[in-house]
């Protein structure tokens, strides 16, 4: 089904960017609190009438809108066009919806900042782009939509950038983006490359789906590793998810909207859309589910000694997207995408959560110096605590039915280490949310006397309160009780997906299991920072080396910075030192000195001063002379 109005979903939050960019400074803060927010909930509106109409076209139906040619060269064609279906209109209404919310809230989280109305162009540009890549109909588009979005990160990490830290912290994340985008990129020309071999060349994603089968299963390997490359990038897997928790140095709301609903999801998405070719590399599929149990454990080890109430809510994102890789990697696609949706739900109140402690807090991040905030901030305490809840995958909130079936999808499928290495991360994961809760809310205050907690204004409290309601129901709406609402619902674009069964009874009775291991890091986590507060110290002290070993990081970023970042200084400085200095500046102006000394000597031989020997030259030219005329007139 064809629609032009289908392009009204991506002009309203560029429309608000332009607006915001160019006229935003001169119509003032209160018109921008207007545009911005307006922009993305006019998407959000648009995609839920598509979302109808899509209901009646069947479980295979798709709405396009062809809006150019993008690229038309030889054989290659390549349009600029959108595609709505079960999967990106789904991704639609996440990405506008959450990012609608996040809007508002930044009204008042904002309010006063110099730069509001840039803030404000950002955000609206992000959202753009983010739709970009979900509705791109091929992976050139979605590349764009996935280049565009590492670029406001930048812009957005960096937002405060006369702060040498923030500035700094927006650059990491682009630069180790980059790094994944050139595997990106190698994947698309891949496909490119194959497809021309078999058809003709192509990288729309349903003129793939008939083309991968035809392919050498070494080249849809191989492409499929590539890309994945750029998931870990902008996903923040195992290598290079680094530039994640550095990425707090950024607005609060900006974390909100980043690790929520924009930017590392895509990497989810991306092995989503292209399901039909992961289907047909089966050790890609380990290697992308391998990877992900992997950073959701390392990830949650970090989470354990944090301080910051930030970074323990970043390293909560790196760790939840490994679970959102675990799902696609074994196969289950809507897993995957279920648990992404509950994720932006009560990750995003998280965030909004933390973000209105510290405005409470007058910009205090440090949970050391916080402590019974309950009292002070209730209705803040009250969100936090459900957020808390879904994430520690308590039923029945959100993250309970979702992180569930991800775990039960992979001990079903066979990969028994997996469900383990996963259930031993959901336990870490319960302990450092409750940890933070404890910390934060309960106790006697740590705080300054300077500091006077107070609760955020109403423009902050209501978006988190609505994502407060999603997080309780959205779980058990969307996958009770065995069959998920997603699932069903996406049947037609995961089709080429692993079929996964397991008894009815395994499933209780590992929902079951996962209930304990929550419930039990609520218990260690209640023992240490309510019951007796002292034992953290005492633990910390006995385990020096883990302690210090995980506070720090496990130092991944200073060997990063030895073994890559000098390594590459010192090689570029070597090169531009004794090769492009010494060789190739100083070589040519050395040479063209000595040409021109040695020129200048030549020519100065002509100069003796002896009148003879010019006559005489004078003469011998007027020969020449004469005889080139005679032998032309002979001629």
């Amino acid at each position: 089904m064809e629609d032009a109005m289908l392009r009204l979903i991506l002009l309203f939050p560029l429309a608000g960017f332009l607006f915001n960019a160019f006229l935003g400074k001169r119509a003032g803060e209160r018109v921008v609190s207007w545009v911005g927010p307006a922009s993305i909930f006019f998407s959000f509106a648009t995609g839920v009438y598509f979302m109808s109409q899509l209901a009646g076209l069947g479980e295979h139906g798709y709405i396009r809108d062809v809006i150019f040619t993008w690229i038309a060269s030889g054989e290659v064609s390549i349009p600029f066009s959108i595609v709505f279906d079960h999967l990106s209109g789904w991704m639609v209404l996440v990405v506008t919806g959450v990012g609608f919310l996040i809007h508002v809230y930044s009204i008042g989280y904002m309010h006063g900042d110099k730069g509001y109305y840039r803030y404000f162009a950002y955000l609206n540009l992000f959202v753009f782009m983010m739709l970009v890549l979900v509705l791109g109909s091929n992976l050139l588009l979605m590349f764009l939509g996935w280049e565009g979005v590492g670029l406001c990160s930048y812009l957005l990490i960096g937002f405060w950038f006369t702060e040498e830290e923030r500035a700094r912290a927006g650059m990491k994340a682009f630069i180790v983006n980059r790094i994944g985008d050139l595997g990106f990129i190698l994947g698309i020309a891949t496909l490119l490359w194959g497809s021309a071999v078999v058809s003709h060349p192509t990288v729309e994603f349903s003129q793939l789906q008939a083309v991968v089968p035809r392919l050498p299963e070494w080249v849809v390997l191989a492409a499929t590793l590539l890309l994945f490359v750029g998931a870990t990038g902008k996903s923040a897997q195992i290598p290079l998810y680094v530039w994640l928790p550095d990425a707090m140095a950024g607005p609060t709301p900006v974390s909100a909207l980043i690790h929520a609903a924009t930017m590392v999801t895509a990497g989810v998405y991306m092995v989503a859309r292209m399901n039909f070719a992961y289907s047909a590399a089966p050790l890609a599929m380990d290697v992308v589910a391998g990877v992900g149990v992997a950073t959701a454990f390392f990830a949650a080890t970090m989470g354990l000694v944090a301080t910051d109430i930030k970074k323990v809510l970043a390293y909560s994102t790196v760790s939840q997207l490994g679970y959102m890789f675990v799902g696609v990697g074994v196969g289950a696609y809507a897993g995957g995408m279920f648990h992404l949706t509950t994720h932006a739900f009560f990750k995003a109140l998280l965030f909004l959560g933390a973000g209105s402690v510290i405005h409470g807090m007058s910009g205090e991040q440090d949970i050391r110096k916080m402590g019974g905030l309950k009292d002070k901030m209730p209705w803040t305490y009250r969100v936090f605590l459900i957020e808390g809840l879904a994430l520690a995958g308590i039923p029945p909130f959100a993250g309970f039915f979702s992180k569930d079936e991800i775990l039960f999808k992979a001990f079903a499928s066979g990969h028994k280490l997996i469900w383990a290495v996963g259930i031993a991360a959901a336990f870490m994961t319960a302990f450092y949310t409750f940890r933070l809760i404890f910390l934060v809310f309960y106790n006697t205050p740590r705080y300054d006397e300077s500091v006077h907690p107070h609760e955020s204004p109403p423009v902050m409290i209501i978006p988190m309160a609505i994502l407060a309601v999603l997080s309780f129901i959205g779980g058990f709406v969307l996958g009770f009780p065995h069959h998920s609402l997603i699932e069903a619902f996406m049947e037609g674009v995961f089709r080429h997906g692993v079929e996964i069964h397991g008894a009815s009874g395994l499933e209780m009775g590992l929902m079951f299991l996962s209930t304990i291991v929550a419930v039990a890091g609520w218990a260690v986590a209640y023992r240490m920072y309510v019951v007796d507060t002292t034992l953290p110290e005492k633990i910390a002290q006995r385990f020096k080396a883990a302690y210090a070993l995980l506070f720090n990081r496990y130092w991944v970023d200073e060997i990063y910075d030895t073994l890559f970042v000098k390594t590459y200084l010192g090689i570029s400085d070597g090169i531009m030192r004794y090769i492009v200095d010494d060789v190739i500046i100083e070589g040519f102006l050395n040479t063209a000195a000595r040409t021109s000394l040695g020129t200048g000597r030549q020519l100065r031989k002509l100069q003796t001063g002896d009148v003879q020997a010019y006559g005489f030259a004078m003469l011998a030219g007027v020969l020449l002379v004469l005889a080139y005329i005679v032998w032309r007139w002979a001629t």
